[in-house]
Formats: C-alpha cells, structure tokens, sequence
C-alpha cells in the first residue's frame, strides 16, 4: 500500500510540474537588449559581447566600468548610473536588482565605494560580491560593475 501511494504521488507531483516546465521552455528565448537611439537596430558586426541579456523574467548586466579621470566615488555613481539605464531600457530597475558583482581596482576604495553604493538599490538591496581585481580593471576604471536583475 505504501509504494502504491508512492507511485501515486510521485506521479502526480510529475504530471503537474512536467507540463508547464515543458512549456516555458519552449517559449522562453534568450534576448538581447541593445541601447541607443530608437529604434535600436542589431549592430552590423557581431559585438564582442552584449551589454544586457535577458532569459525569461531574469536579465543579465555585462560589467560596467568609468574610463574617465577622477575618483572612486566619480566611477562608482557613473557606473551605477549606467547599470540603472541599462536596466530600465530593458524593462527593470534598481529594485530589481537580485546579484551584484563588485570589482575594485584597490581594495582600500572599499568604503568611499560603499558611501556611493548605499541605498542605490532601494530599502533591499541585492546579495553582493565585493573583490579587489589581481592586475586592475580594464580601461582604467577604479571600479566595474556587474549585475543580475529580473523583469
């Protein structure tokens, strides 16, 4: 009696599950969320890689650097500011925000970082990684970016 309920339940718990699996997968597809003037066209040559990405409802934020003199603060609100405008191109916001990646090119930046960074995401921020980069961040910046919302 007890391996008939089993056989049951477990059966029951597949067919509830496998068919709607079965169907968001289907209609699920990856998308790329290209910025620009309207209305934003593929590029001609295929890019290095894409700056945002969606599968389904979660959306992918490539890392986002300053390349401009100045200081860690400079970088750390301009580089939130672009994550913010790639975020509400592709349909999000800041609140949406589950993962973040951080990238100091000098651990000792962590707490100006961390003034600028505080409150940016609302009143729950994400999970986050903080890491000083071995060797520096491209392109000069003193911080680079990265994150996972979702739509």
């Amino acid at each position: 009696m007890n391996s008939q309920r089993r056989r049951f339940m477990k059966a029951a718990a597949v067919g509830a599950v496998a068919a709607p699996t079965v169907a968001a997968a289907q209609s699920t597809k990856k998308k790329v969320h290209y910025k620009g003037q309207k209305p934003v066209q593929k590029p001609q040559q295929t890019p290095l890689f894409s700056g945002a990405v969606s599968y389904g409802n979660l959306l992918f934020i490539a890392g986002k650097g300053a390349h401009f003199e100045g200081d860690i603060k400079a970088h750390t609100k301009h580089v939130l500011d672009e994550i913010e405008k790639e975020l509400v191109n592709a349909g999000s916001s800041m609140n949406k925000v589950l993962k973040c990646n951080v990238y100091l090119n000098d651990l000792k930046d962590y707490q100006a970082m961390n003034e600028v960074f505080r409150g940016r995401f609302g009143d729950e921020p994400p999970v986050r990684t903080t890491i000083a980069a071995a060797g520096g961040i491209p392109g000069n910046s003193l911080v680079e970016i990265d994150v996972i919302a979702y739509i």
